[in-house]
């Protein structure tokens, strides 16, 4: 009974020392430790053999650290369960998971982690290389999607190249204005080609970014609107201008307090040629907003002026005779008539406002009413119709004597001289001075000919030459 008492003490003894006793007394591998991000999980057990004994531990685990070939000359060493790992290894990060691989192992009891971690040199290319050959097979792997990827881009792009030249194909009849018709097309292609990326994207597994860039459009456009406000305005402005055609090219326009032939009409500005010869860009914005006197549209235009007569002057006999130097004149039109109307009563006249027509198309303004108010004063002056100023004027009832020298005739108790019988000579039409009465539209198309125009976009109006002055033959000058 002694010697089995003693028998079982050694076995039990022996079980304790290799860890193998009761359930009760077996010891529990302690708990491993969570790594940091980015650090490979250990697994949770490794187990060896029912009984596991020093050699095996070791055998296990150097086995395990060969393979991952993240350490360089791998040692482990077992002593009772206690395991001591030697060697090298480029990270921290691969020193720790050694040692949690450790403790994790059936039968290990403790952990000596004599893992050295190695800095590499500046020198040591390897983790470029590894890094290249990791591109290198991706991009391997990738190559079918890009080569899907630029196939659907390359027929998104000719699908938005047809669709562009469908588009201006079908709306040149529908919309007369150019700049609006490309305007369109463009836009339709844009988005033809944005749905092929849209389709690519998703295909590529980017979907989030293919919504996002899909969505972003649109507020994109309203930062770039923000941001560039004035140059949106004059592009949308001259939309409109194209599409509602206020006035052509050649037109006589009078835009903003300025008044020329219009020269073209771009994306951003409208080229007027003044009548004195200067060339003023007016933004495109400012043309829409305001208000456009268009002088080419009725080529009829009505001019006027204000004579003023004496006191003692006979109202309808100066209408008459103003009235007919409107009738006979060549350019003034029959059609609307003429009219001489009393304006006011003033300090020391009888102002009369004379209204007349002409065709601006073929005659100046300017001219003509120089040339009418030249006549009307003439004819006034032989007819005998006072032409007074504005100074106070003093009447003597019996006349002033006045004493003539030279022999000349005087004018005694009132009387004037007689008048002479010599019939007046007519006035004529046009003077030297005016230099004929045609519209200066030809002279003013030279002009702009011979300029330079700093804005060279596309003109987005239809070409139409101004139309030709006549030629003195038409209208002869009288005299």
């Amino acid at each position: 009974m002694l010697c089995l008492a003693l028998a079982g003490c050694f076995v039990f003894a022996d079980q304790s020392a290799h860890g193998q006793g009761g359930p009760e007394d077996k010891q529990q591998p302690p708990a491993p430790a969570k790594p940091p991000p980015g650090k490979p999980e250990p697994p949770g057990k490794v187990e060896v053999q029912p009984a596991a004994r020093d050699d095996e531990i070791r055998t296990r685990l150097l086995g395990i650290l060969r393979a991952t070939g993240w350490f360089t000359d791998p040692e482990v060493t077992v002593k009772e369960g206690v395991v001591f790992l030697g060697g090298y290894t480029n990270d921290e990060r691969s020193k720790e998971w050694a040692g949690d691989l450790a403790r994790n192992t059936e039968g290990a009891v403790a952990v000596v982690n004599q893992m050295e971690v190695v800095t590499p040199t500046v020198w040591d290319f390897s983790p470029a290389w590894e890094e290249l050959q990791s591109l290198g097979r991706g991009f391997v792997r990738a190559l079918p999607l890009l080569v899907v990827a630029l196939l659907v881009m390359v027929l998104a792009g000719g699908a938005a190249k047809l669709t562009s030249h469908l588009l201006r194909g079908l709306l040149r009849q529908r919309v007369r204005g150019q700049l609006l018709r490309e305007v369109i097309a463009r836009a339709c292609g844009i988005l033809v080609f944005l749905l092929g990326l849209y389709l690519v994207l998703r295909v590529s597994g980017l979907t989030r970014l293919a919504v996002t860039i899909i969505g972003g459009t649109g507020l994109i456009g309203l930062v770039l609107g923000i941001a560039f406000r004035d140059i949106t305005e004059n592009f949308l402005a001259s939309l409109f201008l194209s599409f509602q055609h206020p006035f052509r090219e050649g037109d006589l326009v009078e835009i903003a307090g300025t008044t020329g032939y219009v020269q073209r009409l771009t994306s951003r500005t409208t080229v007027l040629m003044t009548l004195d010869g200067n060339q003023v860009q007016i933004p495109n914005a400012t043309v829409f907003k305001s208000a456009i006197r268009n002088y080419t549209s009725n080529p009829n235009r009505r001019e006027d002026f204000t004579v003023g007569i004496g006191y003692g002057d006979a109202i309808p006999h100066a209408q008459e005779v103003a009235l007919k130097v409107l009738a006979d004149h060549p350019a003034v039109l029959k059609d609307p008539e003429p009219w001489v109307l009393v304006e006011s009563l003033g300090a020391a006249t009888v102002n009369l406002r004379v209204y007349f027509w002409l065709d601006g198309s073929r005659h100046s303004w300017l001219k003509v009413k120089s040339s009418v108010i030249r006549m009307v004063k003439r004819a006034f002056q032989d007819a005998g119709v006072s032409l007074p100023d504005e100074a106070r004027e003093v009447i003597f009832p019996d006349g002033v004597p006045v004493r003539m020298l030279d022999g000349q005739e005087a004018a005694v108790d009132g009387h004037r001289p007689k008048a002479s019988t010599v019939p007046p000579e007519p006035e004529a039409v046009s003077t030297e001075a005016e230099g004929g009465l045609h519209t200066e539209a030809g002279d003013i198309e030279e002009q702009a000919r011979q300029s330079w125009s700093p804005d060279r976009g596309e003109n987005l109006l239809a070409t139409a030459a101004l139309k030709l002055p006549p030629t003195d033959t038409d209208h002869p000058r009288a005299g």
